[in-house]
């Protein structure tokens, strides 16, 4: 009998959100992911000591003062960690510029092209990469100005029609609209469990879908943040999907077919492309939207802080 896992993958390309590299061995996704959150649990797994090690032993020998040594050692982390993905997986590799420069644009393109030029440096092109930024005004603007010098983007923290649609119109690679953060804000306000069918998280990443389909966009859309194998599975014929080890073994554990539940329509008239007051105010109308990006990049500045300290405790 087929496995779920190998069922759904007939349907939408599999990512792993992970950057365990045992665990992208084993279920053999088309993309992964690094971000911080990642590199500072890879400082608990026996398995990457040495090569942490190694890294921060050459930037430690480097000139300059504690906080460039640290910001240059995340990143070499970053690159080091991604570069090991891209030998286990046949597509890319996800990169993240650091979410306190969410609001930065100019930043976060000095911030990508330092992370392509590390991957280049390890013979890793750019074809092979994705630069991670939160869906902010300011992101989607770095975004356009990269994806027009040929550095293709993943646009993270989606969770409004203005943000999928303002990544629509700056022609961004893929997007990745969260389905398990947007599913636990309506939770929280209504106190109410919800069937895959009427899951909010699911419904939104299917009008994503949907609005994709009808501009006729090039852009991917990556389903992400999910809680249960039932939020992936009702998204089924979405693009790509970027499942956690848990899921993944769950779905890998399942027997079964899988139907595919997402149908793109086909191409219609495109709408007028959002402005910059467009955008905001169409963003701040959205509550959840509101809530969850403010909350996404706070957690992801947080995580990226605390491996800032334990690089600084490594370096002394």
């Amino acid at each position: 009998m087929t496995t779920r896992l190998d069922a759904l993958k007939r349907h939408s390309l599999v990512v792993a959100d992970t950057g365990d590299l045992e665990a992208i061995r084993r279920y053999r996704p088309q993309d992964a992911t690094t971000n911080p959150s990642l590199l500072l649990k890879a400082f608990d797994l026996p398995g990457y000591q040495a090569l942490i090690d190694e890294e921060l032993a050459a930037v430690k020998a480097e000139a300059g003062d504690l906080s460039s040594r640290v910001e240059r050692a995340v990143d070499r982390l970053a690159v080091v960690k991604g570069a090991e993905i891209t030998k286990l997986i046949p597509g890319r590799v996800s990169t993240e510029v650091a979410a306190k420069l969410s609001f930065d644009s100019e930043a976060s393109v000095r911030k990508a092209h330092e992370l392509i030029e590390l991957y280049e440096r390890r013979g890793i092109g750019r074809e092979r990469v994705l630069i991670k930024l939160a869906s902010t005004w300011e992101g989607i603007r770095a975004a356009e100005r990269l994806e027009r010098e040929g550095i293709n983007c993943n646009l993270t923290l989606l969770f409004s029609d203005a943000q999928a649609q303002a990544c629509f119109d700056a022609g961004v690679f893929l997007i990745s609209p969260f389905v398990g953060r947007v599913t636990d804000w309506y939770k929280k306000e209504t106190g109410r469990e919800y069937a895959a069918e009427e899951d909010p998280g699911v419904l939104f990443v299917r009008s994503v879908c949907e609005r994709a389909g009808r501009g006729g966009y090039d852009t991917v859309v990556m389903g992400a943040s999910f809680r249960t194998s039932g939020q992936v599975l009702a998204l089924a014929g979405c693009h790509r999907l970027t499942i956690s080890p848990a899921l993944l073994e769950e779905l890998a554990s399942q027997e079964g077919d899988v139907e595919k539940m997402v149908v793109f329509p086909a191409p219609g008239e495109r709408p007028v492309p959002l402005t910059e007051p467009g955008f905001r105010w169409q963003h701040n109308q959205d509550a959840m939207a509101n809530d969850k990006l403010a909350e996404g990049i706070r957690r992801f500045a947080e995580d990226q802080e605390q491996l800032e300290q334990r690089i600084a405790e490594w370096l002394g």
